[in-house]
């Protein structure tokens, strides 16, 4: 439904619809405010003069952050797609990880309720990036499988019934998604921070950013040792948190708590956002290349099968672990079991290829795990000049779906523009956006995919 906006908002879509026209003269787009709910806002973008592809809503929404105006939105709509972007209703200031993904994988309901019933739009297919593909396969997964698939004994805490009955998609792209909102939190968690009351105090010896240890701003190198003796640790203290929290969360829900339906939980060094995913980021030996030879999409069009490689820059050259704002995980006890929670084995790990030891169906906030469920159609596709894109083999390995995708985008950051610190030559890898969103448009367009 289409909604009065405020002169803020209306500024905005101004400016998206302005935006769209140039990059496209000859495909202008359109774009609508529509209220999916209470604090769901959503901007639809629509080809001025629809074709036949317009028949499939493209569904963009994130676990967390603001995605009104991202790329997919103007990219695909002047491709010929109606594309709708929202938002969930968790708060967008990144301070107080509030994104419990039992409420937003409401709030994505709402989104593709809307386009189910939007006049002309026959098929709807998720897109999820970065967390977003932790929402959208979770999503997926219950739609297709019912609450059943996230209230198994496997699973730490259990979904709510509440979450039963959401209409399912017609096709999933998750288009360089993470391991999942829970995995980044361990990966980011710092095992160095000494007791839980506060991240001031570490251990030299687990610090990644000590030199002792093979620290280097300019690009880390850190020996099989220090790896295996830093990720044994960051493996304890994970399991140790969970233990903690489910502790808690029986004294809650024996009415003993210090309120009667949650606690507030602080981990000190354990927030995941970007700038404090650790060791591989600093050291990119690791994480480096793929396992097995994929589809590499190069600027000139062409594309390539081989292994896969990285061609990312060090990043995160500073510790925020003392700080609350920047370096801790400031959630609930009930949301850090549901959303950040997942348990590892006592060999846990990840090396230049792989990561071991991960319970993926432990937490329904797991991609990898989540893909096991689903059966429409699926793409994954990974951007080289960041980290984040070996987790695409990842969720490509574990998915069901008999009609499954696999691709990588050389050169490209995690939000798909081009990485440019990485070229060894100006230009070399051209414009990423543009080869990232051609190629979701074949798969998309694929005639018997989602269109006869």
């Amino acid at each position: 439904m289409k909604s009065t906006s405020p002169l803020w908002l209306l500024a905005l879509l101004v400016s998206v619809a302005g935006a769209g026209s140039v990059l496209a003269q000859d495909a202008p787009i359109r774009s609508t405010f529509v209220k999916l709910g209470q604090g769901v806002p959503g901007v639809l973008y629509e080809p001025a003069a629809p074709g036949d592809k317009a028949q499939i809503g493209v569904f963009v929404m994130h676990s967390g952050g603001d995605y009104l105006t991202h790329s997919a939105c103007s990219e695909l709509s002047r491709r010929g797609y109606r594309v709708l972007c929202a938002n969930n209703s968790s708060a967008k200031s990144g301070f107080t990880d509030d994104g419990t993904l039992d409420h937003t994988l409401l709030d994505a309901r709402l989104g593709v309720a809307y386009l189910r019933q939007y006049p002309g739009v026959k098929k709807v297919v998720l897109l999820g990036h970065s967390g977003g593909g932790t929402l959208m396969s979770a999503y997926q997964d219950m739609a297709e499988n019912g609450v059943k698939i996230c209230q198994g004994p496997e699973k730490i805490v259990k979904c709510p019934d509440t979450l039963a009955g959401m209409p399912p998609a017609d096709g999933l792209m998750l288009v360089d998604s993470n391991w999942g909102l829970a995995a980044m939190m361990l990966f980011s968690l710092d095992p160095a921070v000494i007791g839980e009351s506060g991240g001031q105090n570490l251990n030299p010896r687990l610090d990644v950013f000590n030199p002792a240890n093979g620290f280097d701003r300019a690009g880390s190198h850190y020996s099989a040792e220090f790896i295996r003796r830093f990720q044994a640790a960051e493996g304890r203290r994970n399991n140790q948190l969970i233990r903690a929290a489910l502790a808690r969360l029986a004294v809650i829900n024996a009415g003993k708590g210090r309120y009667r339906d949650d606690e507030p939980f602080i981990i000190p060094g354990g927030s995941f956002r970007g700038g404090n995913n650790r060791l591989f980021s600093q050291d990119v030996e690791l994480m480096s290349r793929t396992r097995q030879p994929w589809p590499l999409l190069r600027a000139d069009g062409s594309s390539v099968t081989q292994i896969i490689r990285t061609v990312r820059v060090p990043e995160n050259a500073v510790s925020h672990s003392a700080s609350l704002e920047d370096g801790a995980l400031t959630t609930t006890v009930h949301r850090f079991l549901s959303t950040f929670a997942i348990r590892v084995t006592d060999d846990f790990g990840y090396d230049q290829d792989s990561v071991r030891g991960i319970d993926w169906n432990s937490t329904y906030s797991s991609p990898p795990g989540n893909v096991e469920g689903i059966s429409v159609p699926l793409l994954t596709m990974g951007m080289t000049g960041h980290w984040e894109y070996l987790a695409a083999e990842t969720i490509f390995s574990h998915a069901k779906s008999a009609d499954k995708t696999l691709a990588f985008v050389e050169g490209a950051t995690h939000g798909y523009t081009t990485c440019t610190k990485c070229e060894r030559t100006p230009g070399q890898f051209g414009n990423t956006v543009k080869t990232t969103y051609d190629y979701v448009d074949g798969w998309l367009s694929k005639k018997g995919r989602f269109l006869n």
